[in-house]
């Protein structure tokens, strides 16, 4: 990566470009500032950290890898995934330095799109959400395996932890921009202390042939090793999952072209060294891998502290510890879709623009914004009363959409062949000859999860164990359409000034 300046070029749009320095501003954009800019750069780096929480993403879906491939797919998993997401992250940042807006992807595929079908393309969803209630009933049936827990109070869960981040991003958020900074520190000392416990604790590890080269043959029912890891790979891909949070902050951020760029490199590398050693330390201390597979909680990695540690409290400690780093993470994604809802409709690419577009002015926040996102996640909520199943669906359907949302500007780059015209010659961040091949590996990225993650689990296929994620692609497409027709296709107006320049 390079931050000195390229030798210029010439042309009355490069002139243009250089003439704005290293990046463009809102006003170019046809933008208004509306918001503060009170995020320090280490509060962004915390906020782009407490989404992802790597090693927590990692812990909370690890029986996805160990039913698809067992360890093998865990950790070589992680790599692979980390490659692509890093190559995510850095066209992400390249970008980042030149349009820093709240609308992250969707405003660059708006400046990078033919002038014709960019209101087409830009209309992309956005995805992200964390269930904690799940760690709490985890704890009820460890104590007590013969308790059924009845699903809505699992929806009374999900639904107290709506309203509750809900009224804190309203009234308390602005006056706590510290609390970001807790969750990372909370987070990293949770990480260490399980970490070494486990080590310590562990009364046997398990042998290197079982952590790294142990791949059974698959139970799913499919006989290729590559679909069960490819599918697999849904685990580690899920440490990356809300890898463009500190992106939507870019507008309440000071010098954002710069700091949102470093938050974005810094989640990737912080984040892949945590997950990383977290994910050896569970493999090399867990006895019993049947027994995880089996756990009667839901969550697996409460299985594998009990083991690791031989204390049900110590495990029941580690479990509370993750609850609160999944609220820390709850609380900076309800701030951070808000404001990608609030750019929506700022745009007015949605029903209800006119009241989701603004800012409180006493409370300096999208409030309405916030309303609306929560009230989607009280319907998301009800569908789960109905099925686990189709709720989880929507739960995985995250990972696609978001790497769809990366993949769209990253194509459009490779369209205009990283010309001059879309990227100034000085920005702050420059992959050179390495932006093709991040631009590259993004957008292919997107068309094998998009291929694998919709792949059935198990065969043969039946109601129960289907995968419904093309289902619930399917169904947005169609409320993406509904909203074209009724509201974006005629008054969205995405920023396209520097955009227009190049063209003419």
């Amino acid at each position: 990566m390079k931050t000195s300046s390229e030798t210029p070029t010439t042309g009355p749009v490069a002139g243009h470009l250089q003439q704005l320095d290293t990046h463009v501003t809102l006003n170019n954009l046809g933008l208004e500032q509306q918001t503060k800019r009170d995020v320090g750069p280490f509060d962004i780096l915390c906020v782009g950290y407490n989404i992802c929480n790597c090693w927590v993403g990692l812990a909370a879906t690890m029986v996805i890898g160990l039913e698809q491939g067992g360890t093998v797919t865990v950790i070589y998993g992680t790599f692979v995934v980390t490659f692509a997401m890093a190559c995510s992250a850095a066209t992400m940042a390249e970008l980042s330095s030149v349009y820093p807006t709240a609308g992250g992807p969707y405003h660059w595929t708006s400046i990078l799109a033919p002038k014709k079908a960019y209101r087409h393309l830009a209309s992309q969803p956005q995805s992200s959400t964390v269930p904690p209630g799940q760690f709490i009933s985890a704890v009820r049936l460890f104590y007590n395996p013969d308790l059924e827990i009845p699903a809505w109070e699992y929806f009374l869960y999900f639904q107290a932890t709506n309203v509750v981040f809900l009224l804190y991003n309203i009234f308390g958020l602005r006056r706590t921009r510290w609390i970001h900074d807790v969750g990372f520190f909370f987070s990293i000392f949770t990480f260490v202390i399980i970490f070494v416990s486990c080590l310590a604790r562990a009364q046997s590890y398990q042998s290197n042939t079982f952590v790294w080269t142990d791949f059974p043959k698959p139970e799913s029912g499919w006989d290729s090793r590559a679909v069960v890891f490819l599918t697999g790979m849904a685990n580690p891909n899920f440490m990356y999952a809300g890898l463009d949070g500190a992106v939507h902050l870019a507008e309440e951020c000071a010098h954002a072209s710069k700091t949102v760029p470093r938050a974005l490199f810094s989640t990737i590398v912080v984040g892949f060294v945590v997950a990383f050693a977290f994910g050896l330390a569970m493999l090399y201390t867990l006895t019993d891998f049947g027994q995880v597979l089996e756990n009667i909680t839901g969550v697996p990695i409460y299985e594998i502290w009990f083991q690791a540690t031989r204390s049900g409290v110590a495990a029941t400690i580690f479990m509370m510890l993750l609850l609160c780093i999944a609220c820390f993470a709850l609380n900076a994604c309800v701030e951070v879709t808000a404001r990608l809802t609030w750019s929506f409709a700022r745009d007015n690419a949605i029903i209800g623009s006119k009241f989701m577009g603004s800012i409180h002015p006493r409370w300096e926040v999208p409030v309405w914004a916030l309303v609306a996102n929560a009230s989607v996640i009280l319907i998301i909520g009800c569908i789960y009363l109905g099925s686990s199943t189709a709720f989880n669906a929507f739960i995985g359907t995250a990972l696609v959409l978001q790497q769809c949302s990366f993949a769209l500007p990253a194509a459009l780059l490779l369209w205009h062949k990283r010309s001059s015209s879309v990227l100034p010659p000085h920005r702050y961040i420059r992959l050179g000859p390495l932006g093709w091949i991040a631009n590259a590996v993004t957008v292919l990225f997107f068309l094998l999860i998009l291929v694998m993650y919709c792949f059935p689990v198990e065969l043969p296929v039946t109601g129960s164990n289907m995968n419904y994620t093309s289902v619930v692609i399917g169904i947005m497409v169609i409320f993406s359409a509904i909203n074209w027709f009724v509201q974006a296709g005629s008054k969205f107006k995405g920023p396209r000034l520097l955009a227009e320049v190049a063209r003419d």
